[in-house]
This record gives C-alpha cells, structure tokens and sequence, in this order.
C-alpha cells in the first residue's frame, strides 16, 4: 500500500510515537486523525500538521468513544486504511507494596487502557477497513499495536503493565488470521527503551543512563524510527501476524 493514500487513524496522536507516526503519513500526502485525552496538545499538534489532520477527543477504554471517534476519521478521511494503537499508560507498581498489595482496580485500569483500548480501536478499525476496495494483493488495511519489551521481560513493579502488553502481543496472530479474509493485516512493534513524552520529563542523567543500557545504538530510541517502521509494515504486505522488537538488542534486567 501506499503510504500517500493512507487514511490513518492513530490513538495516543497528540504527542511521542503517535505524533510522529502522523507526520510520517502527513508529509507523504496522507490524512490522519489523531485520538487522544490530551485536548490541548491534541488540537495544537492537529493544528499543526495541517488541513489533513483531525483531532478527536478519546478514551480508548471506553468502547463508546471508541466507535464515534472511528466514525468521525473514516467520514473526515474518507475512510481509513491504517491504524495505529500508540495510547497506553505506564501502570507501574509493585503486586506487594509497602503499605498494601496493588489495588485490583490499579491492575484492572492498565489492562483496560492498554489492552482492551487496544482490540476496540482495532475491531472497529477493521470494520471500516473492509469497506474499502482491495488492491492488486487483495489489501484492504493495516493495523499496527504498540507493545513493549516489557511483555518478554518484564521488570519487577511492571506486573500489570507487562500483562497488558502481553495480552496486545497475544491478540495478534488471532486477529490476522480472522482479518485475513477481509485483506486487513495485523502486527505488533514492541519498543524498548524511547524518547516518549515520560522519558523526556526526566533529568537528562537519568535518560543518559537509560541510553546507556542498549547495547546499540547505545541511546534512546527516537519517535521517528518507530514511525519508520510502521510505514515500512504499510508498504509490506508479507508482513502480517508478527511482533517486531525495536529495542537495539536490548534484554531488560529484573530491576
């Protein structure tokens, strides 16, 4: 597929890999509709990408938002042939804590941010997606979740952030084999350590030491090399079915 004509629809838009993802598919020619919680940067970041761009206001988690926002993409683009699962929280905490074990509802809101916010952008996604016409492969659509090393290795404190990150790697054979019949592709990119909007917030020595720990490039991982390889899924279309680490080779230790 072409990345000129994509209609994509990015969840987490308004800033970090989400909003590098949209300025990928901007400057090829594309359109996009950014989701996210964050009004301010929201608008501010659809402003700034231009004409082609729309922001939605959108908790992930909640399956009615979900839809409106999906519908508000596909009639402002025309339709939608990408979509980016980029939102997702942290949820850092320990099972045992010092005062008290994890509340549930602590477990229980990473999973449904970053999980559950996850299958509804696709499902709903997908179900635009088989509207379109197919090309010669018989493409319809593509969609690309955001997942972590953190499912394969996850540190101590990452329990619920780990099990959501999982669960997102899990879900993928399942649905690209499903979607297969509608010529939609399903894959995965699991980051290791980047320069998101958290990681930024931090002293430069502490991001300095995080960079530290990639064996190479040994850095943060930038925005705009996972925005790469999403374009590059999108133009690929033997790419299907699959969780692709960009981590620079990196194994995380238990702590």
């Amino acid at each position: 597929m072409e990345l000129a004509s994509a209609r994509a629809v990015i969840s987490g838009g308004a800033s970090g890999l989400g909003l590098a993802t949209a300025k990928k598919v901007i400057d090829a020619g594309g359109h996009v509709t950014l989701l996210d919680v964050n009004d301010e940067q929201g608008e501010q970041s659809a402003a700034n990408l231009g004409a082609r761009a729309l922001y939605v206001h959108t908790d992930v988690s909640v399956e009615e938002q979900v839809q409106a926002a999906i519908a508000s993409g596909a009639e402002f683009m025309g339709g939608i042939s990408l979509a980016v699962n980029c939102a997702g929280i942290v949820g850092a905490a320990r099972a045992l804590g010092r005062e008290a074990p994890m509340p549930g509802e602590f477990f229980l809101n990473t999973i449904k941010v970053n999980l559950f916010g996850s299958f509804l952008v696709a499902k709903e996604a997908a179900n635009i997606m088989q509207q379109n016409e197919p090309n010669d492969d018989g493409e319809r659509g593509l969609i690309v979740s955001t997942a972590s090393v953190a499912a394969f290795e996850g540190q101590i404190g990452q329990v619920s952030y780990s099990a959501s990150k999982g669960g997102v790697v899990a879900m993928t054979l399942p649905l690209a084999r499903e979607f297969a019949r509608i010529g939609v592709r399903v894959n995965v990119i699991a980051p290791g350590i980047f320069m998101t909007p958290m990681v930024a917030g931090m002293p430069p020595e502490l991001q300095e030491s995080l960079g530290a720990q990639v064996p190479f490039p040994s850095r943060l991982g930038r925005p705009d090399e996972f925005a790469d390889l999403v374009t590059s899924i999108y133009a690929n279309a033997m790419i299907n079915g699959e969780t692709i680490r960009i981590d620079g080779a990196i194994r995380m230790q238990p702590k």
